[in-house]
């Protein structure tokens, strides 16, 4: 395998007129080509360090990293950073399998630098090299199938058979302290390796779930879907104590990176879908982030693997909703949405509220939930709206007379408010 890689490499060398390098995703060299230059400019600390010590430093990664190489599906050309030890632009070409980053293969750039053909071509040994990393990595046991048997079973004895498999499995891990983990949505039912996420001890792809399948893995169509044959990806990270959740937060954010060319969420063409895009967002929102992360709250032992996998689709879809909550959500930090997630699947809208969730309210929804989240404080809901105190008032009213709800009155308050955050869901 190492004398694959070292010819696909010396085929991109040879192909761009210079030296390249081949690191996976973690800068660990793999390999890399023939210096055979006279001027010393070819090289600099970065890949004289790559190559005799086979990794790179945190701040070379992390400058890599700023320029979006875990998503990027072409070259990516990054100029130097003396500060870093990069002394020398650089070309770097995503090696990829299937949407998930896998490598890079890294060359010094230099004016006018290679043509696009060329470039296209050395992204197309690129490619092979994604396909025999990938070879690689399925070799690895990465327990999918373990997993997404218990995470799709139904209540009862096949349950009980999935979790002593995944038990088994797992061996000692099974009864060590874990946080699972949920990411949506994931592009494809293909499962990355268990190197993607370095503390995962296990990872499944499952049909994305939603309030009636939290459980089962499935969901009917509907609003908050992402149409037929969408996924999520369960991750099980293993933790070292229950305070430090570092490596599940770690494993979220690389796999949301893995999966960076999946789609936003788009909204289904109904009353709800519309007014939660168009301007539901409320104070302190931000644009959708496309990919989210939910995260449960730690567990010892697979006893309560279902109600884990419950928490942490629930904290993603709690994110997808929620733009302030994520893109990486855990469990403990959703809010009501705790609850709201509890709920079945497409609840009946409250007939006090339905006319409300009409299209042609959508600014008058989005009033009330931004008072409603602002604790009824008109100062606070008028700031955060951009409009005149009086200007509120009026739509508060209007909002009264459309519900028939009285918004003094504290049940009244609660009705509405649970309604506009279920819509979201």
């Amino acid at each position: 395998m190492k004398g694959d890689y070292q010819d696909l490499v010396d085929e991109i060398s040879a192909l761009l007129g210079a030296p390249a390098t081949l690191e996976n995703r973690d800068f660990g060299l793999i390999a890399f080509g023939a210096h055979d230059s006279d001027d010393d400019t070819a090289m600099d600390p970065v890949r004289t360090r790559s190559i005799l010590t086979r990794k790179s430093t945190p701040a070379v990664r992390a400058w890599f990293e700023g320029f979006g190489i875990t998503r990027a599906t072409g070259p990516v050309r990054i100029p130097a950073s003396p500060d870093a030890g990069v002394f020398r632009d650089r070309i770097c070409l995503p090696v990829r399998h299937r949407s998930v980053v896998l490598g890079y293969v890294w060359l010094l750039d230099a004016d006018p630098g290679p043509s696009p053909d060329r470039l296209t071509a050395a992204m197309e040994v690129a490619e092979r090299i994604g396909a025999l990393l990938a070879d690689e990595e399925r070799a690895d046991a990465d327990l999918s199938r373990e997993l997404r048997a218990v995470l799709t079973a139904e209540r009862g004895w096949q349950y009980d058979m999935a979790l002593a498999a995944l038990r088994t499995a797992l061996g000692h891990d099974a009864d060590g302290l874990h946080a699972l983990v949920c990411v949506a949505p994931w592009p494809g039912p293909d499962t990355p390796s268990v190197r993607t996420a370095p503390a995962a001890a296990a990872l499944c792809t499952v049909p994305w779930p939603g309030r009636e399948g939290a459980e089962t893995g499935t969901r009917p169509e509907g609003p908050g879907t992402h149409g037929p044959g969408a996924h999520g990806l369960a991750a099980l990270i293993r933790l070292r104590s229950a305070d430090s959740p570092a490596p599940a937060l770690t494993a979220a954010t690389r796999l949301r990176d893995a999966a960076g060319g999946a789609p936003a969420p788009s909204a289904a063409a109904t009353p709800t879908a519309a007014w939660a895009t168009r301007g539901g967002a409320g104070p302190g929102a931000a644009p959708g982030h496309g990919v989210v992360a939910g995260v449960a709250d730690p567990r010892r032992g697979l006893g309560d693997l279902a109600e884990a996998w419950r928490e942490a689709t629930s904290a993603a879809r709690a994110a997808m909703a929620r733009p302030r909550l994520g893109p990486l959500a855990q469990w403990a930090s959703i809010g009501p949405y705790r609850l709201l997630t509890a709920l079945p699947a497409a609840p009946p809208h409250d007939q006090a509220v339905r006319t409300l969730l009409a299209p042609a309210h959508t600014e008058l929804a989005r009033t009330a939930e931004v008072f409603l989240d602002s604790a009824g404080q008109a100062g606070r809901t008028a700031a955060a709206l951009g409009i005149h105190r009086q200007t509120l008032y009026y739509r508060l009213s209007r909002v009264e007379q459309l519900t028939g709800l009285d918004l003094d009155d504290g049940e009244d308050r609660l009705l509405l408010h649970m309604a506009l955050k279920a819509a979201r869901l």
